[in-house]
Order: structure tokens, then sequence, then C-alpha cells
């Protein structure tokens, strides 16, 4: 009698195990190289036969680092003087905490209001938000930058969060999935005498949260990455994210790899451990949004 429970191994699965692996190392290798080449002494680096893997490991790049510039408070107007790095990993955790968290709040509202509100001109404004999800950032360039110098937020940190939290693929996102709340649930809350602001955090947030876990790491991604909007928005010292600050140290440090990767090092670091973290919410939002959709 055969065993149900023992999956039959065919060729195709073979194949595609051997294939995703091979793809698996292609993509990891990169990282591999950068984190590696963070702990080894510029000779190894430079070596003309590559070693693969650090003979000896070193923190010497992280002390360099660590040691090419400080700022006064490394919280902005208070907190104790640090070393420019943390300042800039600061400055970019803290700038896409806040998008994640501003986005996730506002896009999760107008998706709510768009699905489940009657109101007019509601699928024009629908129609206006996916036609914005295909506008190109440096088409809006140039009004962006003059309206962040009229509130003063120039070379300001703000200037960066402020255009992130009308993402409009938020919006269409959470539209999604805030179609699937039953709308007799929502009755039902407004015969019980239920206010607009009490459905929305106790029924409909709740409905949504895989989308709301799949935006916030979408939003946390897009953010730390943007290195344009970083890299127009800011020019002062403190206020450097590190992608901006590794781009200055490899400027000034052109031949010195082990610096450039200590800091791609610390740069990577915290966005793996947030994609780690919420993964789960990650591919079971992007499942629920294939099925809405």
């Amino acid at each position: 009698m055969e065993n149900s429970g023992i999956k039959k191994i065919t060729p195709y699965k073979v194949i595609s195990l051997i294939i995703l692996i091979v793809l698996a190392i292609f993509f990891i290798f990169p990282l591999y190289w950068i984190v590696t080449g963070a702990f080894k002494t510029n000779a190894s680096i430079n070596a003309t036969t590559p070693d693969w893997f650090p003979k000896q490991w070193v923190l010497t790049n992280f002390q360099k680092l660590f040691a090419k510039r400080s700022v006064d408070h490394l919280f902005g107007f208070f907190g104790p003087k640090a070393p420019a790095a943390f300042r800039w990993l600061f400055n970019t955790v803290f700038i896409a905490v806040m998008a994640m968290i501003l986005t996730c709040i506002t896009a999760t509202m107008a998706g709510y209001a768009l699905a489940k509100k009657r109101f007019t001109g509601k699928k024009l404004l629908f129609t206006l938000i996916v036609c914005a999800m295909a506008l190109p950032k440096q088409v809006i360039l140039i009004p962006l930058i003059r309206e962040m110098s009229a509130l003063h937020l120039y070379d300001n940190i703000w200037a960066i969060i402020i255009p992130t939290v009308g993402w409009p693929f938020g919006v269409f996102l959470m539209k999604q999935f805030s179609e699937g709340v039953p709308g007799e649930m929502l009755e039902a809350a407004r015969v019980d005498g239920a206010s607009e602001a009490r459905t929305f955090t106790q029924i409909v947030t709740p409905m949504v949260k895989p989308g709301i876990g799949a935006l916030a790491i979408f939003t946390f991604i897009n953010t730390w990455n943007d290195y344009f909007m970083q890299l127009i928005m800011v020019n002062s010292n403190q206020n450097l994210t590190i992608s901006l600050g590794i781009a200055k140290i490899q400027a000034e440090n052109a031949t010195d790899f082990g610096l450039i990767m200590a800091g791609a090092t610390l740069a990577a670091a915290p966005i793996l451990t947030v994609f780690i973290i919420f993964q789960k919410y990650f591919t079971q939002g992007i499942a629920l949004g294939a099925v809405k959709g």
C-alpha cells in the first residue's frame, strides 16, 4: 500500500529546484561578496586571485567608517556627539519608518473610502490615482522642490518623508483589500451605533491587516532605496542618508573598497532585518492581493 503522505519526485520538480538554487546563488552572491569584503584586509580585497572567504576577519574597515567624521548631535538638536555614519543611519531609519507609518495610515483610509463610500467624482479620482502610478517622479520634481522650499523644508529629512505619504500605489493596493470587507458587517456596525472612526479601526483595519503589512514593507524598502529624492532634497552633512553618505565616502576614497563595502553592509543590515521579520505578511499580502486583483 502506497503512502499518500509522500509526494512523488518528478524530473520537473528536480529541474525546477536546481534552477531556483542557481538563481538564489546568483542573486545572493553580490550581498555575500559585500558583507565578507567588509571584514577583509585591503590586501585580500585587492589580491589578483580573489579570496572567496576571508582568511583573516578584521574590523578595520568599520573603524575607519566610524572615524571618518562626526556630527554635533546624533538625534538632530539633542543627543550625544556621534560618528556621522550613525547619524546617516539614524536619518535613513527615521525617514523609512515615518514614511511607512504615515503612508499606511493615509493609504488605508483613502482605500477604504474609495472602496466602500459613495461620493461625487469617486471614479474620476480613482482613475487619476491609477494614472499617477505611471507618472515618473522626475516630472513633478521642480514643483516639488518649490513646494518644499516654500514650506521651509528643503534640506530637511521631512522633505523626503512628506511626498511619500500620498503614494498612489499604496492607495490602489489598500482599495483592493478594502473591497473584500463585507458590506453587511459595516451596515451592522452602523445599526449598532458605532461611529465611523470605530468602524474603521475595529472592523476594517483588522480585516485588511495583510495588505497593511505588505504596504509597510513596500513603503519601507521604496523609501530606503529612494536615492534620487534623497540626493535632491538634502545636501548638508547632518541630514545625509546612509546611501548619500556612502556615495560621499566613495567619492573621497575611490580606491578603499573595504571602507565602501563596510558602508554598504551597514546600509543593507536594517532593510534585510525588516524584510526577514515581516516576510510572512509580505508574501501573505501579495498572495491575497493577487487573488483580489
